[in-house]
């Protein structure tokens, strides 16, 4: 899937999310939508035309009014900082996607149950996965409808460090897990460690209900989480991956 033009995105909002962490609320009227999952490259200019381009994935819905990309500011990146520190409301950048089909999710035509394992901030895009699911109408009298089931692991290195605090809470269709692998809240009784086979077992779903399962996070993460789910016995077609290194 080619990525397409790029796209001018002028930011409306701007709020943290975590100390080196915001979420952007961008403006794009040439916007040609997206499928959760999915991600955007996005291009600075500088004054002088020097250009430096990433790539981040998309936190918002396919069914948001606006589009939004949550950001880990990297201390010696050339855009993420700018993003997370610098730039203001009015402001504008280039965007250039959707891109990615592979590791995307969509409630009608994939169903469930649904798996999601983050680490740090690799809860972006599974994120627009669970507003995506969340988006979809509920039947008559409150009846679940099309809403499939789902369950999130996620790790982080503290508290302080989870992204989306507010809002990944339990449901009566979603189960959320954490763990924290440095620091503990005061009385946490949940899980104090690193994603394992064990912990996977705990709280994935029966290889025998077919869950649809997505793993994002830092490269060393999603292979042990994936082998440890290969190796619990499901699909290996189903247990879809996406993972960065240092810069993002």
């Amino acid at each position: 899937m080619a990525p397409g033009p790029w796209h001018v995105a002028t930011l409306l909002d701007k709020r943290p999310e975590t100390s080196n962490a915001a979420t952007l609320t961008f403006d794009c009227a040439s916007w040609p939508g997206h499928r959760a999952g999915q991600h955007v490259d996005v291009r600075l200019t500088g004054e002088d035309g020097y250009q430096a381009q990433r790539s981040y994935s998309i936190a918002s819905a396919p069914q948001d009014d606006r589009l939004e990309l949550t950001v880990e500011r990297i201390d010696d990146g050339e855009v993420s900082p700018y993003l997370v520190e610098d730039m203001q409301p009015g402001d504008a950048l280039e965007l250039r996607g959707p891109i990615g089909l592979w590791f995307t999710w969509d409630a009608a035509a994939d169903g469930g149950p649904l798996l999601l394992v983050a680490g740090g901030s690799g809860v972006v895009p599974l994120r627009a996965m669970l507003r995506h699911r969340a988006a979809v109408p509920r039947g008559a009298a409150g009846a679940a409808g099309a809403r499939v089931t789902a369950r999130l692991l996620l790790s982080a290195r503290s508290a302080a460090d989870v992204i989306y605090a507010g809002e990944l809470r339990a449901d009566d269709d979603l189960r959320s897990f954490t763990t924290y692998t440095r620091a503990t809240p005061p009385g946490w009784t949940g899980y104090a460690r690193r994603v394992d086979r064990a912990m996977l077992e705990e709280v994935a779903f029966d290889p025998c209900e077919c869950p649809r399962i997505f793993v994002c996070g830092p490269t060393a993460f999603v292979e042990t989480a994936s082998r440890a789910l290969v190796e619990l016995g499901h699909d290996p077609a189903v247990v879809k991956t996406e993972r960065f290194g240092p810069t993002g």
